[in-house]
């Protein structure tokens, strides 16, 4: 069993074919899906899928990228479905920050703000988080080690960019997902990294339809092919296939506890 920890099945570009989607990626041995929330704008269709679907989940977030539009009160109803497991994707993103030091800094505490006030969202409701990191990773670190570290929410580091001073919080309950990334032909960062993470602690993802695996790189991404990245992450840690399938879900499982069910 595979289970996609991070799939934005509610983008447009599978309005045609979704239940194809879902069906070729069932026929894989993927049985479990989690959309993650990243504009509230989308929240609807993502709750309308999840609640579509017995085996799709999703979560109520705010992406840094959005996070002028964030609005609590809107993510607390979100939270109150069964169906919404998760906080998120919320967390940093430096990549795309003004160039004047000024607007930079503006945008980094209103990023900060919102990140921390998710994470209060998260340890309200009892539910993990799915965090966005890009450029950003000291800053994230501190902020989890201040705000989460000492709840028992965890989540899982998605868009891992492969940074050291990350693997610490794999201590406090905080997963890393792996996605299309690992197998690309440039890519080494996070192959070296990989066998530093603990392995009850390693998540498979897509971030579909964004991230396509070699070799369908520049086509649409699917939850089909998280087989391609369980075949590379079992490459990399020379272990069988089915190993990192077995150890993946369960960590899933254990994080998720809705996928708990699935068998």
């Amino acid at each position: 069993m595979i289970i996609d920890t991070h799939c934005h099945l509610d983008d447009d570009r599978y309005d045609s074919d979704l239940k194809d989607v879902i069906r070729r990626a069932k026929e894989a041995g993927v049985k479990g899906f989690l959309i993650p929330g990243a504009d509230l704008k989308d929240l609807k269709k993502a709750q309308k899928i999840s609640n579509e679907f017995e085996s799709v989940y999703f979560a109520a977030g705010v992406h840094p990228y959005h996070q002028k539009e964030y609005d609590k009160e809107v993510l607390k109803e979100f939270l109150k479905d069964p169906k919404c497991i998760a906080v998120g994707e919320c967390g940093l993103d430096y990549y795309r920050l003004p160039k004047d030091e000024d607007e930079k800094r503006i945008e980094k505490s209103e990023q900060l703000r919102v990140f921390e006030d998710q994470i209060d969202l998260a340890i309200e409701y009892k539910k993990p988080l799915i965090i966005h990191i890009r450029e950003a990773s000291k800053d994230s670190y501190e902020t989890l080690l201040n705000k989460a570290a000492n709840s028992v929410v965890g989540g899982v580091l998605h868009c891992y960019n492969a940074s050291e001073v990350l693997l610490d919080l794999a201590k406090y309950n905080f997963y890393f997902g792996i996605g299309g990334v690992i197998t690309f032909k440039n890519e080494k960062k996070l192959g070296a990294i990989l066998p530093q993470i603990p392995k009850d602690k390693l998540l498979i993802e897509t971030d579909a339809p964004y991230l396509t695996p070699h070799p369908h790189r520049g086509e649409r991404n699917e939850p089909l092919y998280t087989t391609l990245v369980v075949k590379k992450v079992a490459t990399i840690l020379n272990i069988s296939e089915d190993e990192v399938k077995n150890l993946t879900s369960n960590n899933a499982k254990t994080l998720f506890k809705a996928f708990e069910k699935l068998t």
